[in-house]
């Protein structure tokens, strides 16, 4: 009787553990879909507004201001100080992201720019693929994006034409250059060898609100376990004894 006791205790406390786990993140997912909402409700707004011009990001403070508002800039590539960052598919296909600096008309500013994708040669991986570089002033559209994403590299930080990460900071101080701390992704065709096919931008917050169903789904689970095995399936074989 007394480990029957023990069980039972042991039962019940694993049960309210799981049930409090799983329904905690139920509502931690219900949260994390509010702030995606509050997201998505950012980037579509953002991207019915004006696009800003060289006077509005030279003003920029910080690399979130602005974030995902449509940019329309006057400038010149610095040629010289353009990178391919490697391992940076498109549509399932290997291949680099071309990043070239464009200083803004009238300023010594300098604006890091994601101009585009272009397929890596399979046959030498270090031959740099043909694209076109305007050496004439340009004009650019496109949209103020996050910094550029890191991958993790196996070996040591590559200073070629061709590596496998970039960051602002470590950039400005190897080009000399003086960045404005944003950047953009080009948007616009200008058949430049480039493709622009970028994923819609999107917050996603529907898989949040199926994660939340899910888990309060195996927390619904979890206590209907409990209270068939302890209370309902054992009154039931009582009763059937009694009768």
């Amino acid at each position: 009787m007394q480990m029957i006791r023990w069980r039972t205790v042991v039962v019940t406390i694993t049960t309210g553990v799981v049930v409090a786990v799983t329904s905690a993140l139920g509502f931690w997912q219900l949260g994390r879909a509010e702030e995606k909402t509050s997201l998505q409700t950012l980037i579509d707004g953002r991207a019915q507004e004006e696009p800003w011009g060289n006077a509005d990001v030279l003003q920029a403070q910080g690399p979130n201001e602005g974030l995902h508002r449509r940019v329309r800039l006057q400038g010149v590539w610095q040629h010289s100080a353009t990178v391919l960052l490697d391992n940076r598919p498109m549509a399932g296909q290997a291949g680099f992201w071309v990043i070239s600096p464009l200083r803004l008309q009238g300023s010594e500013r300098v604006v890091l720019v994601n101009r585009g994708w272009v397929a890596r040669d399979f046959l030498d991986r270090s031959r740099i693929p043909a694209f076109q570089t305007p050496t004439e002033p340009v004009h650019v559209q496109g949209r103020l994006s996050p910094p550029i994403s890191v991958l993790y590299d196996f070996g040591a930080a590559a200073s070629g034409p061709i590596r496998q990460n970039v960051t602002l900071a470590d950039y400005a101080d190897e080009m000399g250059l003086n960045f404005l701390p944003i950047t953009v992704v080009q948007t616009d065709p200008s058949g430049d060898g480039l493709s622009r096919e970028w994923p819609v931008i999107t917050a996603k917050v529907h898989t949040h609100y199926g994660y939340a169903a899910q888990w309060f789904s195996l927390s619904a689970l979890c206590a209907g376990l409990y209270l068939w095995f302890q209370w309902i399936a054992p009154r039931r074989k009582r009763n059937s004894h009694g009768t």
